[in-house]
């Protein structure tokens, strides 16, 4: 899993999916959208965290065509789930047994 960025090999070390993070507040919950990226070691050593929209090391390299291209390889069919799906799940379930539990009573 190599690519150019600046003068020689640039390795792609990890590579994580887009996700959403639940994070608690006074008010409930946030639900704050994480985008997918990818950490590779530059040449010059460093190991920064790229995505589609900041893929430029410290020391100047520009690495955007191995992050564009390690992205969309890996990009997978499905959407990323939102953190909410299964209590709207939930709800939606409760909702059709109150339904049907009030056209039966009367």
């Amino acid at each position: 899993m190599g690519g150019e960025g600046g003068n020689g090999m640039t390795t792609v070390i990890e590579r994580t999916q887009g996700h959403y993070e639940v994070q608690e507040t006074s008010y409930g919950e946030a639900y704050v959208w994480r985008p997918e990226c990818v950490v590779v070691e530059c040449d010059c050593g460093e190991r920064p965290v790229l995505t589609a929209s900041l893929s430029t090391c410290r020391c100047g390299a520009d690495h955007a065509n191995l992050v564009r291209e390690e992205l969309a390889s890996r990009r997978s069919s499905d959407e990323a789930s939102h953190p909410w799906d299964e209590e709207y799940r939930e709800w939606c379930k409760e909702q059709d047994e109150l339904s049907y539990s009030e056209s039966h009573y009367w």
